[in-house]
């Protein structure tokens, strides 16, 4: 494993991170609730794993199966070293954020209030306590600036983050610029290059953690699908109609390109989240320990300069998610 330090956190983290959503089971007060079909046992026993195999950065949410992904990582991770990052969930429990008003969505009571459930769900002091969406009509607000003052005076969290809309990230620029946040967490992939535009340098030049999520497309540049993949959770809708058949011919010409017995379409996926110029970190979902060491391994995976210029084309911004969250 590869560690870098997160932006001005000066924390060691591993440059791939566990995704904690799937162990979750889902989201209690989403649409999505119970969609993962995660089994506690196989769940530990990848955590573990994503361990003993050097990673020590784990993303979740307080609204993962309503803290029980927060749960399962203290009951397995109770180490030292490791780093955790968790979310806050709107209060309007509306993903993307569409309220100008931060108080129907995050009013400082409520943002104190829910980090203190995840840190007793942790069992710990969270290393970095992100707000799970982001405007920045938001910004001239003070309630978030003063709760989470009021939780770092507390010894509730160290650090402070923001999870930027779905394929706007462009959305926290404002943020990004006034260096008041301590991390970034974006989509950011082979298809979707977007952050790369402006948030990403800007990030850089603020010394602004930046931490990728959705390396794998929601699972399309694991390399698995093909036409007739069927889903029985929110993908059904994501890749509805064409779009999986548009997609899966995508991935193929990324897979006829790159693919060989060196380098799996995952790795391929991840190892371009970190090159120059991109995350610190791609947090992959984990529900199995048999992804573990291919997940791993993608940091070592090498490029020649024609086959970055390759990926870089293969650009593709659209949005699949549906706006009714």
């Amino acid at each position: 494993m590869l560690y870098t330090t997160l932006g001005k956190t000066n924390l060691k983290v591993s440059r791939i991170g566990f995704g904690a959503w799937g162990i979750g089971g889902g989201a209690k007060n989403l649409k999505w609730e119970g969609m993962w079909k995660a089994d506690d046992s196989t769940s530990k026993a990848t955590l573990s794993k994503a361990y003993k195999n050097g990673i020590n950065f784990y993303d979740t949410a307080l609204e993962y199966g309503n803290g029980h992904s927060e749960r399962l990582i203290k009951e397995v991770l109770n180490k030292n070293g490791i780093v955790i990052a968790t979310k806050v969930p709107p209060k309007d429990m509306h993903w993307p954020a569409i309220d100008d008003d931060i108080n129907n969505v995050f009013p400082k009571d409520y943002i104190i209030q829910k980090a203190k459930e995840s840190y007793k769900n942790l069992g710990r002091t969270i290393d970095i306590l992100q707000l799970h969406v982001w405007s920045d009509r938001w910004f001239d607000n003070d309630g978030w600036r003063d709760a989470f003052q009021v939780l770092r005076k507390e010894g509730i969290a160290r650090f402070f983050g923001v999870s930027i809309n779905d394929h706007n990230p462009d959305s926290a620029m404002k943020l990004v610029k006034s260096g008041e946040i301590d991390t970034i967490q974006v989509i950011y992939n082979i298809f979707d290059q977007s952050p790369r535009d402006k948030l990403f340098p800007l990030a850089k030049k603020k010394n602004v953690g930046i931490i990728a999520r959705v390396p794998l497309d929601e699972g399309s540049l694991s390399g698995t699908f093909t036409y007739n993949t069927t889903f029985n959770d929110f993908r059904k809708d994501y890749f509805a109609k064409d779009r999986l058949k548009i997609t899966v011919d995508k991935v193929n010409k990324i897979k006829d390109k790159l693919v060989n017995q060196k380098r799996a379409t995952a790795q391929i996926a991840l190892k371009f989240c970190l090159l120059d110029g991109g995350a610190d970190v791609a947090i992959v979902g984990m529900r199995n320990p048999n992804r573990v060491e291919e997940n791993v391994k993608s940091v070592d995976i090498e490029f020649t300069d024609e086959e970055i210029k390759f990926l870089e084309s293969q650009r593709w911004i659209r949005n699949f998610y549906p706006e009714d969250v």
